[in-house]
């Protein structure tokens, strides 16, 4: 079991990420959408505290059935997931958020009324908790090294044929109440929304692949978008 805190610089984030999930893919935004981001990162960061959480456990995996089981709990993870764990020999649970400051601070924008800084905020928020997960997988990927263990892709519930739905059955295997703050609705949306948590295959035979969204049928993966 392992948590941690990360700064924002830890995170990594060029300026480039920010402007291509705005949609400036090919050209650079103009000086005052520039001033806006900047602003707006320099009153995030001083109090910015991501995290993320991670545990390790045993697992049966299904491939014909589509399923996984751990600790009594049968997942329906789809073809899709199922066929990238294949060869796991344990299982790593995760979350990853961008942190309940974050989301206070959104709802300060929204007070403000400034529908410019809201959505940019909204985007800034999606990319911190994916490079939170990011940062998850590296030190996961130093906690298994001693046994010479490997990592596949990170899948989360609502992807790649998985249903949402089944976040409940994830949270309730996590050995703490509320990683790093999360909780969980009865509608399986976590709070702090910019969040996310999922599973990892981890074995000495797995690896990480680039992601194959030629398989997935969920047409707003950020993935995608990301291609397009």
């Amino acid at each position: 079991m392992f948590e941690q805190e990360i700064i924002y610089q830890n995170l990594v984030i060029p300026s480039s990420e920010i402007y291509e999930a705005m949609g400036y893919k090919d050209s650079m935004p103009d000086e005052m959408v520039i001033e806006e981001v900047n602003a707006l990162l320099n009153r995030i960061i001083p109090f910015l505290r991501p995290r993320f959480f991670f545990f390790i456990t045993d697992g049966v995996l299904d491939i014909e059935q589509e399923t996984l089981t751990v600790q009594d709990t049968v997942f329906a993870i789809g073809k899709t997931i199922a066929r990238q764990l294949r060869g796991s020999e344990s299982y790593a649970f995760f979350a990853a958020t961008a942190g309940i400051e974050f989301e206070e601070f959104q709802h300060i924008l929204q007070q403000e009324n400034d529908m410019v800084k809201v959505y940019i905020a909204d985007l800034l928020g999606s990319i911190i908790a994916e490079k939170a997960a990011d940062c998850m997988e590296k030190e996961l990927a130093e906690y298994i090294k001693e046994k010479g263990w490997k990592h596949t892709n990170r899948y989360s519930p609502g992807y790649c044929g998985w249903h949402v739905s089944e976040q409940q059955k994830l949270f309730s295997l996590f050995p703490i109440a509320s990683p790093c703050g999360i909780q969980l609705t009865d509608s399986s949306l976590m709070i702090p929304i910019k969040s996310v948590s999922g599973i990892i295959g981890v074995g000495s035979s797995v690896r990480k692949l680039e992601y194959t969204c030629g398989l997935c049928t969920y047409e707003n993966c950020f993935r995608k978008r990301k291609r397009n």
